[in-house]
């Protein structure tokens, strides 16, 4: 269960956080299944609750932890668990793991969150020994990003420990925010009440000082992290509670062993004074490597060997028998494959959807003996769309509620339409805090069969579970955030049709575009770390695409706050930097284009999808021309075959459509031709069995074709992928697709 308020001074992991290899069998009083996970066994129990391992039916594995009944019923409980699952979900990081699915209010309130199977850094530590310095400062950049997003929330972690870190092989997942809290509230929490772990909390909260904790208190607990990781032992010893208390606030930390390269900022870290520690992000950028290393090398092999271990015991769970009342039976389960037990091994396991998947059943009307009851309601034939349309990303949401717009006015106006079509629009404004209540407002609606959107990542991260927990179809055409769809199809994204490349593919494409036009072999490709997570994938991609193609890039990390360009891109010219790739945004490109332009570089420069903009064009000037940008989206003025669309648009508008109109178009029409299909009669489909339907169409639409996966509706390669434009007088003139491939036989 979540950590109460009562210390434990363990550095290993906690009840929360339990061992997959000490899996307890159910006892006799367990129930079998809860909302939809099927119990497997205990992973842990405590004087609050139960954590069990559940999965779903389709296979994806959970924690699910169960609060005691007498628990929920005391006055203050249900506002702390809620206040725990609402701090979970309100962090958007890959290196958290995620809230699944959970009720608060059920009577014995419940949580299910991804399962990791790989050990937590108290274990592999004690059974291992400390990590190498490379491993250090990979755990410690992950973990910061990890907290960033915390502190970005709004929020403070306050229990950063061993425990809480578990270690997968693409990279560490924070757990546990059962006393994570608002920044600034203590209305919660006693005055005089230590809270967190002694050993790896903050001198002001190991004197209660609940006023001056913040997040540089998670940031002297990373310190006491990553010195633990270094060495094995804490920075403060071990031993009484008391002691540990009065060391961390008076004594100097034993960072003896701790290696040279994070010796400084783990002491930064662990300045007494809140002030004088450095942020999140400045530890994060502080270790970063400038290489992508492969997934598995961050860690020793023995810690690797356990993580195997771990995820091979998750797959050869057997079934079990369903004891509860109404339990579906889940049937055969198909033999495990190897690319299942990758996704265990990498912290996959579990994106499981929790809690309260909702179906509407349509009203009936053929019992004529209950005269009392009244006519049903007439069904209303509803698209929705999610868009921002107020905020910074507003040209883009509008233009693809205009796409929608059109496709319904164009379906009603046909004369053999079965039914008549409504558009219903929910604006979030581009703010993931708002996301979720936009999103709700449609799934809420009974009418909405399926939804357009979001415009961008965040908010449509953020509005995910209310789409996971009603099964409404989403269909977005600009959010290509992987997290959104993840690789598997369970979990979170089980309504999701992205019609547009995940960042990591589409920075493969970038590369592939590269190695087709020129005769590059050191091409340079920088991650910019603002949207750290957009970047990451980027350059990730990037750099797979030119290893395929036996190129070695020249690699470069940068902290989101850079404004010396001419410094780093001329270092990475001096390495021999030949074309470029900007894994960035706007303002960062800006300042990349004009530094080269300034150093005369004449290689291809190149960037994506959060570039393709005109502020780039406004504000990069002359520096822009010849950049070439790739996009998910075609300009429909340019295409033959789109000609009608275009007339139509200028008709009903005054102009030509803009970017993301007619993929906007498309997919509307798409999610209307499988309503239609399986409007069998006139009878109204069951909208949560359309997503299904809609990944598995090969759907040609005015800008061209598109193919999903069926299982995690992520967008084919091959399909409509990354456009590219190049950047000529001050305007992106349209040129082609980016090849979906290395090319063949290539000269250098």
């Amino acid at each position: 269960m979540s950590p109460t308020a009562q210390p434990t001074p363990e550095p290993g992991r906690p009840a929360s956080a339990p061992r997959p290899d000490a899996l307890q069998p159910l006892l006799p009083s367990d129930p079998s299944s809860i909302a939809g996970y099927r119990l497997l066994g205990r992973l842990g129990a405590g004087g609050m609750g139960v954590v069990y391992l559940g999965r779903t039916d389709n296979g994806e594995l959970a924690a699910v932890k169960v609060t005691h009944a007498d628990q929920a019923d005391q006055a203050d409980f249900r506002a702390r668990f809620r206040r725990e699952v609402e701090a979970a979900r309100r962090v958007s990081s890959p290196w958290a793991v995620p809230v699944t699915g959970a009720d608060p209010d059920a009577p014995e309130p419940w949580m299910a969150t991804s399962f990791v199977p790989g050990p937590s850094l108290g274990e592999a530590v004690t059974a291992h020994g400390p990590l190498p310095e490379r491993s250090v400062r990979i755990l410690g950049g992950a973990v910061a990003r990890a907290l960033a997003a915390v502190h970005q929330a709004g929020l403070v972690h306050r229990d950063v420990k061993p425990g809480n870190i578990l270690l997968a092989v693409d990279g560490p997942r924070l757990i546990d925010f059962g006393i994570a809290r608002t920044t600034g509230e203590t209305a919660l929490t006693s005055t005089d009440m230590v809270v967190g772990t002694p050993g790896f909390l903050a001198p002001e909260q190991a004197e209660a000082r609940a006023a001056e904790i913040g997040p540089p208190s998670d940031v002297f607990a990373l310190g006491c992290l990553l010195a633990y990781a270094a060495t094995g032992r804490p920075p403060f010893g071990t031993g009484a509670v008391d002691a540990l208390l009065y060391r961390t606030v008076h004594d100097e930390p034993d960072l003896d062993g701790v290696p040279d390269g994070v010796l400084d900022l783990v002491r930064a870290c662990l300045a007494k004074n809140p002030a004088q520690r450095p942020t999140a992000e400045e530890i994060s950028a502080g270790l970063t490597e400038d290489t992508p290393g492969a997934a598995a090398d961050w860690l020793p092999a023995p810690v690797v060997r356990t993580i195997a271990e771990r995820s091979a015991a998750m797959l050869a769970l057997p079934e079990i028998d369903a004891t509860q009342l109404g339990a579906s039976d889940a049937g055969d389960q198909p033999a495990p494959s190897r690319r299942k037990f990758l996704l265990l091994a990498s912290g996959g396991a579990v994106l499981a959807a929790g809690g309260g998947i909702a179906a509407w059943a349509a009203l009936r009307d053929d019992d004529k003996d209950r005269k009392a009851t009244p006519p049903p309601r007439k069904r209303r034939w509803i698209i929705g769309v999610q868009a921002d349309l107020s905020g910074p990303a507003k040209d883009i949401g509008r233009a693809q509620e205009r796409g929608a717009r059109l496709a319904v006015e164009q379906f009603n106006a046909r004369k053999d339409k079965p039914f008549t079509l409504e558009l219903k629009v929910s604006d979030d404004a581009g703010d993931k805090n708002k996301a979720l209540a936009a999103a709700r407002v449609l799934t809420g609606d009974p009418d909405v069969l399926g939804v357009l959107g979001p415009t961008s990542d965040y908010t449509g991260l953020a509005a995910l579970p209310a789409y996971d927990e009603s099964l409404v179809p989403l269909i977005t055409v600009s959010a290509g955030l992987n997290l959104l769809a993840p690789t598997g199809g369970g979990g979170q994204g089980l309504s999701v049709v992205q019609a547009c490349p995940q960042h990591a593919i589409a920075g493969m494409y970038l590369a592939y575009y590269v190695l087709t036009k020129t005769r590059s072999v050191r091409p340079g490709i920088l991650q910019e770390r603002t949207d750290d997570t957009y970047a990451w994938q980027y350059i990730g991609g990037a750099n797979f695409g030119f290893r395929q193609g036996k190129v070695v890039p020249v690699p470069r990390v940068v902290p989101g706050r850079t404004t010396d360009y001419k410094r780093v891109l001329s270092g990475m010219m001096a390495d021999g930097m030949d074309a470029y790739i900007h894994c960035g945004l706007t303002p960062s490109a800006v300042l990349a284009a004009k530094a080269l332009d300034e150093l005369g570089f004449t290689g291809m420069k190149v960037s994506g999808q959060h570039v393709f903009e005109p502020r780039f064009l406004a504000e990069a000037g002359s520096a822009a021309e010849g950049w070439v940008l790739g996009a998910p989206v075609v300009d429909a003025t340019s295409l033959k075959g789109a000609s009608a669309f275009v007339a139509a648009h200028r008709k009903r508008y005054g102009v030509a459509p803009a970017y993301y109109t007619g993929e906007a178009f498309d997919l509307v029409n798409l999610l209307v031709q499988e309503v239609a299909k399986a409007a069998k009669g006139g009878k109204r489909p069951d909208r949560t069995a359309l997503t299904p339907l809609l990944r598995k169409v090969k759907h040609q639409g005015v800008m061209g074709g598109y193919v999903f996966n069926p299982e995690s509706g992520q967008m084919q390669i091959g399909a409509v992928g990354t456009f590219m434009y190049v950047v000529e007088n001050g305007r992106y003139k349209p040129l082609e697709f980016a090849p979906g491939g290395p090319p063949k036989n290539r000269r250098v």
